[in-house]
């Protein structure tokens, strides 16, 4: 805190102007300075994110005893105006192990997704630490020329960028020991350079691409058990509900077995989405076609800002019950068309 220094009269208290040796006042010689503080700031009181009452200084809601939100709660990022995100706890969850990171490299727009698995302790450490260690590869670029040199390029930085993300996680978290149940996390990332649309994942987060016009598509293949079943032919709902769907088969971690992504590469062709997002978004809309749907009924609600729109899909993920965290996170490619068809879906 700073503090004032005047000149105070010692016989009769009054503040002297600068540089005077007598008081105005009185006539007294003046002393040395004496460091006045400032009044404090009026302090302002943390209200109740699910009923507005007073937090208490224990950081619980007085009236009902819900904890406070914290920073973690909630955030969005928005580097650019076509690169924006919204990270959020969910409604069930009293943590957020979810994290993003994004970032731009150059001309490329870079987003990164983790999802910490919320049966480890500390898995909110881990995936913050994963998510910014990668986007900090990535942002870093490539060097190579256009074309064909500068896709691989991309997909062996996110190669390095999921060793990086695992090995900031150990950092993170400091020594594990003997302990049999690490933090871990899932991974996804895109870059988008251009048209070329460059992922890598570990888990069941996801990247899709959603062209204004033409067919969506989800770029990532989980690495879960829901995925295994459908390999097998189970049709997607059935296997998406069954037991095993959230177990997912790669992750990163000190338990993990392999962190090399997986990768894939495409030229998207027109306008559209690009989304990278957590299961507690694509929980409630999961197939391609849906998520398109709905990622055009937000803009239509929100307008065109990736931001906007990312926080509006975090709002109706949260509307149809919130049971995980919730991560939206997308960048455009081309101009928002200025009217928007909600319900349509252009094939």
């Amino acid at each position: 805190m700073d503090h004032v220094v005047s000149l105070v009269c010692a016989s009769c208290g009054t503040v002297a102007q600068d540089g005077s040796r007598f008081c105005e006042q009185c006539g007294s010689p003046l002393a040395a300075p004496v460091a006045v503080a400032p009044p404090p700031a009026a302090a302002t009181v943390a209200t109740c994110r699910a009923c507005g009452g007073p937090i208490a200084d224990d950081g619980y809601c007085q009236d009902c005893g819900t904890p406070a939100a914290s920073e973690r709660d909630h955030w969005a990022e928005a580097p650019s105006a076509t690169l924006g995100g919204v990270c959020d706890r969910g409604i069930r969850h009293t943590k957020n192990e979810d994290a993003m990171a994004l970032g731009l490299a150059r001309d490329a727009t870079v987003l990164v997704v983790c999802d910490g698995v919320s049966s480890v302790p500390d898995s909110d450490l881990a995936s913050l630490a994963a998510a910014r260690a990668a986007r900090d590869v990535l942002v870093g670029g490539v060097t190579a020329d256009g074309g064909t040199a500068r896709v691989s390029a991309w997909s062996a930085l996110l190669v390095r960028a999921a060793d990086a993300a695992d090995k900031a996680i150990a950092a993170a978290v400091g020594d594990m020991g003997e302990r049999h149940d690490p933090p871990s996390c899932t991974f996804v990332a895109a870059v988008v350079d251009g048209p070329h649309v460059v992922a890598g994942w570990l888990g069941d987060s996801r990247v899709y691409w959603l062209p204004d016009a033409g067919v969506p598509t989800q770029l990532s293949s989980d690495d879960s058990g829901a995925n295994d079943l459908m390999t097998l032919g189970v049709p997607r709902a059935k296997a998406e509900s069954s037991p095993q769907a959230h177990a997912i088969t790669r992750w990163l971690g000190a338990d993990a077995s392999d962190v090399v992504p997986r990768t894939t590469a495409t030229r998207a062709q027109g306008a559209g989405w690009v989304l990278v997002c957590s299961d507690g978004l694509w929980n409630y809309c999961s197939e391609a076609t849906a998520m398109a749907a709905l990622v055009r009924t937000a803009q239509s609600a929100a307008g065109g800002a990736p931001e906007a729109v990312a926080a509006e899909l975090v709002r109706w993920a949260n509307a149809q019950g919130g049971a995980d965290n919730i991560t939206a996170a997308l960048t455009r490619i081309g101009v928002v068309p200025a009217a928007v068809t909600a319900d349509t879906v252009h094939s």
